[in-house]
Formats: C-alpha cells, sequence, structure tokens
C-alpha cells in the first residue's frame, strides 16, 4: 500500500510499505495492505512504517489524522521526527 506522511511544513515519508503501527488516542493500531476504509485520530507517540516483514522505520509523532482509502493510507501530523 502507498503511505504518505505529511506534517505542516513538508513530506516526511513517501512510499509502498506493508503496513504502519500508529498511537490513536485509545491505543496503538496497525493498518496493513487491503486495509477497509478509515479516518482515525492519533496521539502522540511512536508511529513504525513496516517497509517490508523485516525492515522497519521509525517516527516520534505530535498527533494528527490518519486516513486509509483505496490502499492508500494518509498521515496527516502536527510535527514529526525520525528515531
Amino acid at each position: 500500500m502507498l503511505l504518505e506522511v505529511l506534517t505542516p511544513e513538508k513530506k516526511l515519508y513517501s512510499g509502498e510499505v506493508y503496513g504502519v503501527q500508529l498511537p490513536g488516542i485509545d491505543g496503538s493500531f496497525e493498518v496493513l495492505n487491503n486495509h477497509a476504509p478509515l479516518i482515525a485520530a492519533l496521539g502522540k507517540g511512536r508511529m513504525k512504517v513496516l517497509k517490508d516483514k523485516s525492515q522497519n522505520e521509525f517516527y516520534n509523532i505530535e498527533g494528527g489524522f490518519v486516513e486509509v482509502l483505496r490502499n492508500k493510507a494518509t498521515v496527516l501530523v502536527e510535527g514529526a521526527s525520525a528515531i
């Protein structure tokens, strides 16, 4: 699936991924390939980008929203930094 991570200043990440783990406001959750449509609020915490089944990237995010539609996840966050 395609993942885009956007902050007000820049596009932090864009590319094909296996999935992404996100810090929701009520607990963390995971979005994988072909996930059902979803809009969810995100809290402050760690986002894990699953590039494939053995390679990951981590980011600290400041909260925001995620939209999943037609095998594309768009993460809109107030701020983020790579770990």
